[in-house]
Formats: structure tokens, sequence, C-alpha cells
């Protein structure tokens, strides 16, 4: 097979490549640096790479099997720092990259986010759930644009009949995050390692299910090499309250840290948990990577990487 994928110097974008890879198929990743980098990618000689920007018109010579529209910033600094760049990507970037699958006649996948669920008022979220959303709250662009996406991957696949995949991402995280991205695993680990107070937002109690990245990659390949159209829920379904993710991460890095209370972020979820009955329905997918073990791989990264 040959894909491209969208984003293919970021986080989950750099995964999906080297899987990919491994399994024998050519990939050219496509990637403008403003949060990904070449470097969390390997040379080798199926890989073309192509410094883009995704809401710039693009054509990729050759042949595709597979567009992989992964381009997006993800954290919630992102989402202050550069919401017009977030609402674009998710927009235009989503429009060009199915206009390069319809030239090619290639099978498009919208990598997707629990964020379209907003501050959820189900629990856990089945796909069907359509959503608490504020459109004008700090994260809006990243929310509601993601939730335009898939609306317009729809709409393409009704009039065009092109063949679309949708997966919905939950709070991935794993080796090659930004050490600076405003999430919670990052931020814990870094804090943890330098010995400095692990930064609850609010009383802790909000909830998230964290799935490691290699469950993420290996739900969006099932998808990919399925029938279903989507949206399919995708990560895990082990929900942890952050003031425990917190005294988690210090256990396992063996920090002095201790743990400080701030003023929890607006229009932060208070729950999050995907109904992964689709998914192990449809796509036989099931995370296999507990919760601490991601942990410790994670932490294992970033301290070779002296990001801590």
């Amino acid at each position: 097979m040959r894909a491209l994928v969208t984003g293919g110097a970021g986080f989950i974008g750099s995964h999906l490549v080297e899987r990919l890879l491994q399994r024998g198929d050519e990939v050219v990743a496509l990637d403008n640096e403003v949060t990904g980098r070449w470097g969390n990618l390997p040379d080798h000689p199926r890989l073309t790479r192509l410094h883009q920007d995704a809401v710039a018109p693009f054509d990729v010579d050759g042949p595709l099997d597979v567009v992989a529209h992964l381009a997006s910033p993800a954290s919630p600094i992102d989402f202050l720092r550069i919401p017009l760049e977030v609402l674009r990507v998710n927009s235009i970037g989503t429009e060009n990259a199915l206009r390069l699958a319809e030239r090619k006649g290639a099978r498009f996948l919208f990598a997707s986010t629990s964020e379209v669920y907003g501050d959820p008022a189900v629990s856990p979220q089945p796909e069907s759930y359509w959503g608490n959303v504020n459109p004008i709250g700090p994260r809006s662009p990243y929310d509601e644009s993601k939730r335009y996406g898939e609306a317009l991957v729809t709409a393409w696949h009704r009039v065009t009949g092109l063949e679309v995949r949708t997966v919905r991402y939950f709070n991935t995280y794993g080796p090659r995050m930004r050490a600076d991205d405003g999430r919670a695993v990052p931020t814990f680990l870094v804090q943890a390692l330098r010995g400095e107070p692990l930064t609850v937002q609010g009383d802790g109690q909000q909830t998230r299910s964290f799935a490691y990245v290699d469950d993420s990659v290996e739900g969006t390949l099932r998808l990919l090499a399925s029938g279903v159209e989507g949206p399919v829920n995708v990560g895990s379904d082990h929900e942890v309250r952050l003031i425990d993710l917190a005294r988690a991460v210090i256990r396992l890095t063996g920090s002095s840290s201790e743990v400080v209370h701030v003023q929890a972020a607006e229009d932060d979820p208070r729950r999050r948990r995907p109904d992964l009955t689709r998914a192990r329905l449809e796509l036989d997918y099931e995370p296999t990577v507990p919760l601490e073990d991601g942990l410790r791989r994670t932490i294992a990264w970033f301290r070779a990487e002296g990001l801590a």
C-alpha cells in the first residue's frame, strides 16, 4: 500500500507512519512542523518527507491507496496560541486532503477526537451521542473544527461516494509528545522528573481515559482495513481521576514532588470515557497497554530525550 499521512511528523502521525513502514508500506509524510518535528521519523527508503502546510493546496506524485488526515495541533495551549491555524487545518486542510483522495481514488481517514463530545452529559460516550460543546469557548477552535471536519467528510462521502473512515481518539499519550504541550501526562511527567509541584487543575476529580499511542494506532489500522465508515471511538475505557494520575506519576518516577491545585481551565470536561462497544464488535479492537505500563514507557522516553 502507498499512504499519505498528513501531520506525519506529529505525535500520533509519526507512530502511524512507523507502523505502516514496519508492515511494508510506502509512506509520504506531510507536515509543516508547527507542532510536529521530522526528528520523530526514521530515515527509511520507503518514506518520503513533504514539508507542506495542509491548508495550502497540495498534490503528491504517483498513486495513493490511503490518505490519512492527522494534521492538526491538538493540545490546549495550541487552542489559545494558534486558534485560527487549528480551525483552518481541520476545515480547509480537510477539504484539501479530501480532494487529493478523490483525485487518487484513495480511501480517506479523518482523525477526529473525543473533544467532539465536549463536557459530556452522558458517560461513557457512544458514537451516537451528539455532545455538549461550547461553540465560542476557549476549546472551541479544536472542538468545533473537528465536528465540522466530521460533517465535511460525511457529506463528501454522500455526494461523491469516496470511501471514508473517521476515528475518534481519546486522550492518547506516549513517546514523542511535546513536553510543553499542556496535556496532563507530559505536564505531570516533566514536573515530577524536575522535582517540581504537580499542578492539578481544580479539585482533580475530573476524569480521563488515557490510551497508549500503540493502542490508538492499532485501532486506526483496524478501522482502515475494515468496511466501517465510522465514526468509531478508539482508546481505553479505563477511567482515571486526574488526582490519581498525578499520584501515579509521582510514584512511578520516584519523585519527591507534591501535588498542588490550581484554577481549573475554562470548559475543561469533567468526565471522559469512551464506549468501545462498536470498536470491539466491528473491529475486534481491545486496548492492550495498561496505564502504568504506558506511563513507564513514556517516562523512559522523556528521560532518554532529556526533556526533563
